[in-house]
């Protein structure tokens, strides 16, 4: 059954992904930006921010193409749905718990970190007793858009102090905690 595309897949479609082999799955972009994760995590903890930047713009941009990819191609899977937003959650709250508390504050970690744990642990739930995958929705989307540029915004910030983009910082996090909030509600989390 065919999925409906989105303007993103199709703006892909004509560029980026006809540079990707035939061989390369969503999956395998999925395993890549898992994989990542832990070398991420160390550029941060290090506070190599010129290294962890395109790094973590690269992983986080591998969700857009790794969705595309299913999407264009007819390669949906049960398992792309479960272990993709998994990749990308361990994405970003790598680089949240590492680099948000020291240039904003933890409540904001808390609230995004709690949020993200409910969202899987109710996905799991609904996955294990009762057979339902869940599927991304918008809400979700925007919330790791969101997320990524607070992300990027603050690896900016420490590579150019200007105290807009940690405005910039913060208001993306509470944007991307609004949308969380949202898809609590739309994923019936709670």
């Amino acid at each position: 059954m065919p999925h409906k595309l989105t303007l993103t897949d199709k703006i892909l479609a004509k560029t980026l992904l006809k540079l990707i082999p035939e061989w390369v799955t969503p999956n395998i972009i999925s395993w890549m930006r898992f994989a990542s994760v832990p070398f991420i995590g160390y550029f941060f903890w290090i506070e190599n921010y010129p290294i962890a930047l395109p790094l973590f713009m690269l992983s986080a941009f591998s969700d857009a193409v790794d969705g595309s990819l299913a999407r264009t191609r007819e390669l949906v899977s049960d398992f792309g749905k479960m272990f993709d937003p998994l990749a990308d959650k361990l994405l970003v709250a790598t680089a949240v718990i590492i680099i948000v508390p020291r240039y904003l504050n933890w409540e904001l970690v808390y609230a995004m970190v709690l949020i993200d744990l409910i969202l899987i642990t109710s996905a799991y739930v609904r996955n294990h007793y009762y057979g339902t995958i869940i599927q991304a929705e918008n809400s979700g989307k925007f919330k790791m858009i969101t997320q990524s540029l607070g992300v990027v915004s603050l690896l900016l910030y420490t590579l150019w102090p200007f105290p807009l983009l940690l405005t910039a910082a913060l208001y993306l996090f509470c944007t991307a905690i609004l949308f969380a909030l949202i898809s609590l509600v739309v994923y019936r989390a709670v």
